[in-house]
């Protein structure tokens, strides 16, 4: 359930900011689900794969870093959160959206400075 909430959460920014794997995925899997870097930068990779991330992925199943089932678990979620995220986006004022990513940013970089 937690790699489907993830993959919610990115896809709903995603569809709000353009946002997805790096910004979301890789901290939420190194925060919530106590990954390694490497797994969450294999696993957010192999949630966004076609066509985005072949190559990469490809590196990282080789070498072990890849979470295949929570993988495809946020990929359901980005597919759904996507488009609820697009459809928030539409109803909020431009300037309100970019200070919201604003702050989301800045909570993510404190949480991540606090727990590194």
């Amino acid at each position: 359930m937690l790699f489907v909430v993830i993959g919610l959460a990115a896809g709903v920014l995603a569809g709000m900011f353009g946002v997805g794997g790096g910004i979301i995925i890789v901290p939420a899997l190194l925060l919530f689900a106590k990954f390694e870097p490497q797994t969450a930068t294999g696993t957010s990779l192999g949630a966004l794969l076609l066509p985005v991330g072949l190559l990469g992925v490809t590196a990282f199943y080789r070498k072990g870093h890849i979470d295949i089932p929570a993988s495809l678990l946020i990929a359901l979620g980005l597919f759904i959160g996507a488009y609820f995220g697009a459809e928030i986006a539409m109803s909020v004022p431009a300037r309100q959206l970019q200070r919201g990513f604003a702050v989301f940013m800045l909570l993510v970089s404190v949480k991540m400075w606090l727990s590194a």
